[in-house]
């Protein structure tokens, strides 16, 4: 699957575990045995149908989910029109300009071009609109400076970094190893013996890199969803390791998770700001947001969304930093406001939000009531609530520090 590929072969094609985009619509096998006679419209809706996405996924839905996708999927085909035609006018590489940075990076916007800032705007529609997954790979490697980062070393860091672990047992290999055959099972590559150990090559390689960070659950399902998308196994390490350095925030996968609690924190403010009617209710059930929003933080979505929707997600993402996590979760809990306020239990909160977000394959529904529906968000209003969140955080963190201590002399004694 990883093997040497030439250029065009990364401009036009996909890894062969890929579901083929362009020219098939989802045949969806019926799990059901139904009637040809009902004529009822509605009862064919309800039936429940299994077919692979476009990662090679097996999803579960109803013939409304299937038609659902069969529609994205042609928007994405014309939307694939559109950067082709930008392509063979502007050329293959337009978008390697440089460019307004979102994440407070880049050059400034006196010393732009007018070519080059209407690219960059104009970058960001598209992107928003989805990239098409032939040139996914290439596109993120640029807009979210992992090829900028690779670049920085000697062309055989990778390889060296592996062949310098191969063999070697730490706390976070041996976790590693626990995880592997968790992280998605049901996939026909990832539950492969060579697909296990191309994960572990890049989750093992940046414990080493980085080892304050190691290993934390949750990478596991982020790095496996980079290795269906990039073209290479060294592709996937380096966006990763930019994912990790660049485009969050530090500390959130450290042992402590501080900046993990910190986003849950600067999360629970926003949507009191943004959806203060579902704020207030959820608190008055005594609903904490962190029961949902931890794993869509440390897994990106990629647990909890279809595999096509959460790659739109990371498309944006990797262009415009990490406000947009904030805006995804607040767009999932805006879309089901009705519904959550006639939630009575914590349970019954948790199952709306599982339910919204495990059957949202139409990623253009979410990222409009993301962009347009949620209101502005910028990553300067996130940076001010972390610093504001970040003291308190820290107190409580060192306050249970200190109780786990105590129990473990008293233990000891």
């Amino acid at each position: 699957m990883f093997g040497s590929q030439t250029q065009s072969e990364i401009s036009y094609r996909l890894p062969s575990l890929i579901y083929q985009w362009k020219n098939t619509m989802i045949n969806a096998k019926s799990s059901t045995k139904t009637s040809h006679n009902s004529g009822s419209s509605w009862k064919a809706a309800r039936v429940n149908v299994k077919f692979q996405d476009l990662y090679d996924f097996t999803v579960e839905g109803n013939i409304d989910d299937v038609n659902v996708l069969n529609e994205v999927r042609e928007r994405v085909r014309q939307q694939a029109k559109v950067w082709w035609a930008l392509e063979a006018s502007k050329g293959a590489n337009w978008y390697l300009q440089p460019q307004i940075s979102s994440k407070g990076e880049g050059i400034s916007v006196a010393s732009l071009k007018l070519s080059v800032l209407t690219n960059t705007i104009s970058l960001r529609k598209l992107i928003r609109k989805g990239i098409p997954p032939t040139l996914r790979p290439k596109v993120w490697l640029s807009v979210s400076g992992a090829a900028k980062k690779r670049s920085t070393v000697p062309e055989s860091y990778y390889e060296d970094l592996i062949l310098a672990t191969h063999g070697k047992v730490t706390p976070s290999t041996r976790q590693i190893d626990h995880d592997l055959p968790r992280t998605f099972p049901t996939h026909p590559w990832l539950d492969t013996p060579e697909g296990q150990a191309t994960l572990r090559r890049v989750l093992v390689g940046y414990s080493f890199r980085d080892s304050e960070v190691g290993y934390c659950q949750g990478l596991n399902y982020v790095a496996a969803l980079l290795l269906l998308v990039m073209q290479t196994e060294e592709d996937a390490f380096w966006m990763l390791a930019v994912l990790l350095e660049n485009v969050l925030v530090n500390d959130c996968y450290t042992d402590n998770l501080s900046g993990c609690h910190v986003e849950q924190r600067v999360f629970k403010d926003l949507l009191a700001k943004k959806c203060p009617r579902i704020a207030a209710h959820l608190e008055a059930i005594g609903f904490d947001v962190s029961l949902v929003a931890t794993e869509w933080f440390l897994c990106l979505f990629s647990k909890c969304l279809p595999s096509e929707t959460t790659m739109r997600v990371w498309d944006v993402l990797f262009n415009e930093g990490a406000k947009v996590l904030f805006q995804v979760a607040l767009a999932i809990f805006k879309m089901k406001e009705e519904e959550l306020l006639t939630a009575h239990q914590i349970g019954d909160a948790i199952n709306i939000l599982q339910a919204a977000s495990h059957h949202l394959y139409d990623p253009d529904e979410l990222l409009t009531v993301c962009f347009d529906k949620i209101g502005s968000l910028t990553t300067n209003t996130i940076t001010k609530q972390r610093k504001k969140q970040e003291p308190t955080v820290m107190a409580e963190l060192d306050q249970r520090l200190r109780r786990l201590n105590s129990v473990k002399q008293y233990d000891e004694q």
